[in-house]
């Protein structure tokens, strides 16, 4: 006994003379450098921040004191590794903070904004690095590869967006708004995920489950209720009402736009994207809202026609008409009687393990890659599932997690994550990515539209998995906003495939989906698609709206959105995918000026899915998914867009592709 008292006080004794080491600082002795959670605090991330910064700020300095003339890899290889700290701290911080938030992560969160945007304004704004990235840029660019000329491209381009040239109290300005802008838009997000998590409380289930509760809740009162709370998020007078933050973060975007030359932010923002300028993205906008709207008026008479007979049978008062809160419950009595489709007989099919098998199946089919799950692997929450993936040879392809359940430190959505970034570092070794899907599946089975929601987020892993580029800045999806969503609305293409459903929709008893049922979800495919493509092309219109504004001066949110409706011809039982007060993608996601993206992009991804279904050997065309593969998944942003684009179709994208793929002409 006196022994084990002995070696007890040594082991104290070590312990207490034993300094933490901050786990961001130090190598992580992890599987394939997955991050140490389970070690990581809260109260790890403002030091390792500012290490991070420190680091980054010598070796940037280290540059800029180089007496040697500046070359790519003097001045922009090390500008491109810069900053590993920081990158390990960002990869794991911006992703805790979206899926598992806590407030005293908040609290961290208060403080991180500021430094970072502080620290990218050092970096934008210092003449010394940029004078050498200039001579660079500006010198004989023939002995780089192309990759590398994207490089150098975006490095410059970015000095010249962020105001490099401009006078030193512009400058400061643009400082105050960068900071103004990074602060509220965290604020936004935030007050969306405690109004989500109200609504929760209110009605028993989370937000991703409105359109099945929509669709299945016979009482029409209570969607009218369901509706009005839904779309009055962030716009209750509360403390999360975002209405005025909304209108703040808009008018520094515009005075930002303008110090930078630009009439507004739209202009600034769509300079570097593939449409270039509002007016292309306003022309395109409109011809698709012409075409959905004309859809969508057949199938609310269509509605309308349901609903009138159970007027008849004295369900509902005479005169009464089809409402918002009334399409989604309308539009399945139609679907089931039109196509005899039910989705609690596709359900069973759907589990969600099965889903990702054949999420997984499929990615092997296509392009070589298997998945084997890691038990014995750190993870942010009990929920996420981690995956080796690997290519054919054997070889690390990267890591993979899923995180699927709604939770209410979670915020809406689904959206793919950078953990770790593919790059080659300073010894010319490879790292491999780390790459996250979140999601919000209410149940356990999916709907189809979730099924294609599995699909499309692995279209970005895919993305960011099987990039095969040497610089960060430019691998995996690393693209322009408008590029990005192509090859996540790409991958859905295959989600309902018969061969595909096959080999993974399974029932509980492990028998596969009836053929019968399949023709079914076939054949009801294009349904609902006027209200579906409406209610996104509204979105993105109220989005650019907001962006072409100069100055929101006396504008009243509600006022401005009915006016919108007006101008671009919405009809009243239809609204915006997103109002502006709840509208996360534009006002806290990065996707300002840049929701059109969705439906730019799936114009590229229909005529490109096109070619598989012209092969002779079907979808599964093997040869046209290796090139697909080497032409776009591995480039990541090594090449401009339409370069990609016609080196794989070898023409322009037809711009009728997304409009026939959604059967809204023939």
């Amino acid at each position: 006994m006196k022994k084990l008292l002995t070696f007890a006080a040594i082991i104290l004794a070590m312990t207490a003379c034993t300094k933490r080491v901050n786990p961001f600082l130090t190598e992580w002795d992890t599987p394939y450098g997955i991050p140490p959670f389970d070690q990581i605090l809260p109260t790890d991330y403002i030091p390792a921040l500012k290490a991070g910064i420190e680091q980054q700020d010598a070796e940037i300095a280290a540059i800029t004191a180089n007496p040697d003339a500046p070359t790519f890899e003097n001045t922009i290889v090390p500008l491109e590794l810069s900053g590993r700290i920081l990158a390990k701290v960002s990869g794991v911080f911006y992703n805790i903070t979206e899926t598992d938030r806590t407030d005293e992560l908040d609290a961290v969160e208060q403080e991180a904004i500021p430094l970072m945007s502080e620290h990218s304004d050092n970096i934008s704004f210092n003449k010394a690095l940029y004078n050498r990235v200039a001579a660079v840029y500006n010198g004989d660019q023939s002995g780089l590869t192309r990759e590398q000329q994207m490089v150098l491209k975006k490095h410059f381009e970015s000095f010249e967006r962020e105001g490099i040239g401009l006078p030193e109290e512009q400058q400061a300005r643009l400082r105050e708004i960068n900071a103004e802008i990074a602060a509220k838009t965290q604020k936004i997000g935030n007050n969306i995920l405690a109004e989500s998590n109200d609504f929760k409380d209110k009605f028993g289930f989370s937000v991703s489950a409105y359109p099945d509760k929509m669709t299945t809740t016979e009482d029409r009162e209570l969607r009218r209720q369901y509706n009005e709370a839904y779309t009055s998020r962030g716009h209750r007078g509360n403390e999360y009402d975002n209405r005025q933050l909304l209108l703040e973060v808009l008018d520094l975007r515009a005075e930002k736009a303008k110090i930078l030359g630009y009439p507004n932010a739209a202009s600034y923002i769509l300079a570097n994207k593939m449409a270039g300028d509002p007016q292309t993205v306003d022309e395109f906008l409109a011809g698709i809202m012409d075409a959905a709207v004309t859809r969508a008026k057949e199938e609310r008479a269509e509605l309308q026609a349901m609903m009138d007979r159970d007027i008849k049978a004295d369900k509902l008062p005479e005169g009464s008409r089809i409402e918002p809160w009334d399409w989604w419950y309308y539009a399945e009595k139609v679907r089931k009687e039109k196509y005899d489709l039910d989705e609690s007989q596709t359900k069973p099919y759907f589990h969600v393990d099965s889903v990702r098998n054949g999420i997984f199946t499929n990615a092997h089919i296509l392009y070589g890659v298997n998945f084997e799950e890691l038990k014995d692997v750190p993870v942010y929450n009990p929920e996420v599932r981690t995956y080796k993936v690997t290519a054919a040879d054997g070889s690390l392809v990267g890591i993979f997690t899923t995180d699927y359940k709604p939770r209410s430190s979670k915020r809406g959505g689904a959206w793919m994550n950078n953990i770790r970034d593919q790059y080659f570092d300073a010894q010319g070794n490879e790292v491999r990515p780390i790459i996250v899907n979140v999601c919000n599946f209410s149940d356990d089975y999916l709907s189809i539209d979730e099924v294609e929601t599995a699909f499309h987020e692995f279209g970005h892993a895919l993305h960011g998995l099987l990039t095969q580029c040497h610089y960060p800045s430019v691998s995996g999806t690393s693209v322009t906003r408008d590029f990005v969503e192509m090859f996540s609305q790409f991958n859905e293409n295959w989600a309902f495939q018969p061969e595909l459903l096959a080999k993974y929709a399974k029932n509980a008893q492990g028998e596969p989906i009836p053929a019968e049922l399949v023709e079914k979800i076939l054949a009801a495919k294009k349904f609902n698609q006027g209200f579906m493509t409406t209610e996104l092309c509204a979105a993105s219109m109220l989005d650019m709206r907001w962006h072409e504004l100069e100055s929101t001066k006396g504008i009243d949110i509600d006022a401005f959105e009915q006016q919108v409706i007006e101008e671009i011809g919405l009809i009243p039982e239809i609204t915006f995918r997103y109002r502006s007060t709840y509208f996360n993608h534009i006002f806290s996601s990065g996707y300002s000026a840049g929701y059109y993206g969705y439906l730019w992009a799936e114009v590229l991804d229909k005529d490109a899915f096109s070619v598989f279904e012209a092969s002779p050997k079907g979808p599964y065309d093997l040869e046209l998914a290796k090139k697909f593969k080497q032409t776009f998944l591995e480039k990541g942003g090594s090449e401009e867009p339409m370069t990609l684009y016609k080196s794989f179709v070898g023409r322009e994208p037809d711009s009728q592709a997304m409009l026939r793929g959604r059967g809204l002409i023939d």
